[in-house]
């Protein structure tokens, strides 16, 4: 039905930039959310940022100003831009949407497998 396949992910260091991406696959009518949360070891699963379908975004406080979230809706991805990366911001990236695929479930949530982000010198 629906895939979601994170990539971008890697290692760098302190300071340093990655561009994650998220592409939706499958059968799809709409997207109503797309998101970005993260989990480190010991740590529960946390929002990053979100983006809605008006292109409005929300972020959490930590990654204001260092972070952005985008989406093209015609290849229905998501992107996560994070710059000024610290080491505590190491942790498995996660995609999640909303998604209408046209049947009696309605709006469902998906999640990705994951991409790991490794911040260290």
């Amino acid at each position: 039905q629906v895939q979601l396949v994170e990539s971008g992910g890697g290692s760098v260091q302190p300071g340093g930039s990655l561009r994650l991406s998220c592409a939706a696959s499958g059968t799809i009518f709409s997207i109503y959310i797309m998101g970005w949360y993260r989990q480190a070891p010991g740590n529960q699963r946390e929002l990053v940022a979100v983006i809605n379908s008006g292109a409005m975004t929300n972020y959490a406080d930590s990654v204001k100003g260092r972070f952005t979230i985008s989406r093209d809706n015609a290849k229905n991805t998501v992107y996560l831009q994070m710059n000024n990366l610290k080491p505590e911001e190491t942790a498995v990236y996660y995609c999640n949407a909303d998604i209408f695929s046209g049947g009696v479930r309605g709006r469902v949530n998906y999640w990705g497998q994951g991409t790991q982000v490794t911040v260290s010198s």
